[in-house]
């Protein structure tokens, strides 16, 4: 048994290898004419090629804003010096308490430092007494609350009983606040007609202490009164 198939026929379509619409100008067109289509069709890209480099220019040739000036640290050199000076401090009842002279004092601010030569220092304690210290040299905090005496450092003062001392040492260390005096160097004390010799004393005003360090030599005098 045989089936004839039978299909209809296809319509045709006409193929055309002319120019298609909206294609570029054809080879015979004025050069005029493709030359305005190039620039028509590149010219946003131009435009913004154009723009980014007018900003570029301008953000590099525009004037900066002055920078910010740094932080300027404390000066190494005195920011003041003092010559034959005398600088006095009060308590809260404005009864003299410390006075520090000097020939010549110089202020480092970075440290908050001074250095005095030809120093002298004056303690008065509430009681009336007072104490001398000097040196030929002082280097101590801005406040006057410490003081590190060196170069024939000497302290003069009086006992409880009212016996006159003497330290001499090349180096005393005064904490003025708390009225205490360290001498880690060889030092020599007078008190009365007495004598000692030791490597260090540590003194406490306040406990009327003296606590002498290291080998002593002492050379004790007689009580008064006492047969010779």
């Amino acid at each position: 048994m045989s089936v004839e198939l039978h299909l209809p026929d296809l319509p045709e379509v006409p193929i055309s290898l002319g120019p298609v619409r909206g294609a570029g100008p054809r080879a015979d067109t004025p050069w005029h004419l493709r030359l305005r289509h190039a620039l028509s069709s590149y010219l946003p890209l131009l435009l913004m090629a154009l723009l980014a480099l007018a900003t570029w220019w301008l953000a590099k040739h525009s004037p900066r804003p002055p920078a910010p000036p740094a932080e300027r640290g404390a000066s190494a050199d005195p920011d003041y010096t003092m010559t034959q000076f005398a600088l006095e401090r009060f308590d809260a009842g404005g009864r003299l308490k410390l006075r520090i002279e000097g020939a010549r004092m110089r202020h480092f601010p970075a440290s908050d430092r001074i250095e005095i030569e030809g120093v002298q220092i004056h303690a008065y304690a509430p009681d009336g007494r007072s104490t001398l210290a000097s040196a030929r040299y002082a280097v101590g905090t801005g406040d006057g609350s410490e003081m590190q005496l060196s170069g024939g450092a000497q302290l003069i003062g009086s006992s409880a009983q009212g016996v006159d001392v003497v330290l001499r040492s090349e180096f005393l260390h005064l904490y003025l606040a708390a009225e205490r005096v360290h001498g880690p160097v060889p030092v020599l004390v007078h008190q009365g007609a007495s004598t000692m010799q030791a490597e260090g004393l540590d003194y406490d005003h306040g406990r009327r202490l003296l606590e002498l360090k290291g080998p002593l030599r002492t050379v004790l005098a007689p009580p008064r009164g006492a047969a010779p």
